[in-house]
């Protein structure tokens, strides 16, 4: 077995290097974030520099998950090189090493970066995403980035009476929306009048609509400072339905896949993105068997830039294939379990085959 002492030096070496990557490519999203919000506000009545500021900085969290992936096999590509530069893998091996003994604390370090970016990073992330969502529709009424894509939409049901009501941002998990649209449908299935309001609260009972234009037939619209809508919805569907699974942090999925399921829902994209989240450890361990593939041969010279190339691309094709099946999986083509965890198991059954080709013939 590797030396503790031995073991230790490399899982140090490997946080040391993942710990840089992470400041440094945080500090970069942050940056581009800031420039970004920058370009497309500047122009906005509300706009001030703290603004843009608060606005980068509670959406770098969730951008610096995403990065997570790339992070760990960058660090464990920077690590193995490092040391095959320093000879310290080759005075290794020549003492009877082996690469599984030497490559275990690297990926026990890629293990723990994975469990730290699931517990602390995502919950950190999910909180900044739903705040930066309602900080950003302070200046950009409901046209955020987050949510530009297109409007959501739910039906309610009170009486004889049908209620489809869309909304361009949801906050506080379902209780208001933003800049949200009413069309009341009547029994003979015809509108009978659209409400459109600044804001939508959802109290017991009712909706509560603020700043309303309302508008019946072909007549004109009438403004209204308040307007009171039935509804028999509770704030856990209403977030259920239109909230991004992206904004619900991992100690609070499985309660909203239960709400889900207690309402008769599926909840693919909530339970796929559990799902994910729960895979990101090993995922990274996969990431840092990929790296060893590309990363552990010694050449005189250095490391090929091709076979550098080549293992960053293999790493970014893992991801793209995981965020493919992770859709398949949200939109219910393929259970949410099995989308999580086959890109991983492929890759981590195909870096330990090729090292076991090499290391062991």
């Amino acid at each position: 077995m590797i030396g503790y002492t031995l073991g230790s030096y490399f899982f140090r070496r490997y946080a040391s290097i993942t710990a840089w990557n992470f400041v440094g490519i945080g500090i970069l999203i942050f940056i581009v974030t800031f420039a970004e919000v920058s370009s497309r506000s500047a122009g906005l009545p509300g706009y001030s520099t703290q603004w843009a500021l608060s606005l980068a900085a509670l959406q770098t969290p969730i951008i610096l998950l995403q990065a997570v992936p790339f992070i760990g096999l960058i660090a464990a590509m920077a690590t193995l090189i490092s040391l095959n530069r320093k000879y310290e893998l080759v005075v290794a091996r020549a003492a009877g090493v082996s690469a599984w003994q030497f490559l275990t604390p690297i990926a026990f370090g890629s293990f723990v970066f994975g469990v730290l970016a699931v517990g602390l990073l995502n919950p950190l992330a999910a909180h900044g995403f739903s705040r930066a969502q309602s900080l950003e529709t302070e200046v950009r009424g409901a046209k955020t980035t987050a949510n530009s894509e297109a409007e959501q939409w739910i039906k309610q049901r009170s009486g004889d009476e049908e209620t489809v009501i869309g909304a361009s941002a949801v906050l506080n998990g379902g209780q208001v929306l933003v800049r949200p649209t009413f069309f009341r449908i009547d029994s003979e299935g015809r509108i009978a009048e659209r409400l459109d309001a600044e804001r939508a609260f959802l109290r017991d009972g009712f909706w509560e609509l603020t700043t309303v234009a309302r508008r019946r037939g072909t007549a004109a619209a009438e403004h209204l400072v308040s307007v009171q809508v039935p509804t028999n919805l509770r704030a856990e569907f209403v977030g259920e339905q239109l909230t991004r699974p992206e904004a619900t942090s991992i100690y609070a999925l499985p309660g909203k896949i239960e709400v889900a399921h207690s309402f008769g829902l599926r909840a693919n994209a909530f339970a796929t993105h559990f799902h994910s989240l729960v895979v990101l450890p090993v995922l990274l361990v996969a990431m840092t068997l990929i790296a060893a593939t590309v990363s552990m041969r010694f050449t005189r010279m250095g490391q090929s830039a091709t076979v550098i190339l080549g293992g960053v691309l293999a790493g970014f094709l893992l991801y793209v294939v995981s965020v493919l099946v992770k859709a398949f999986g949200s939109a219910g083509v393929v259970p949410p379990v099995v989308a999580a965890w086959t890109p991983v198991v492929v890759a981590m059954f195909y870096g330990v085959t090729f090292l076991l080709y090499k290391e062991d013939g």
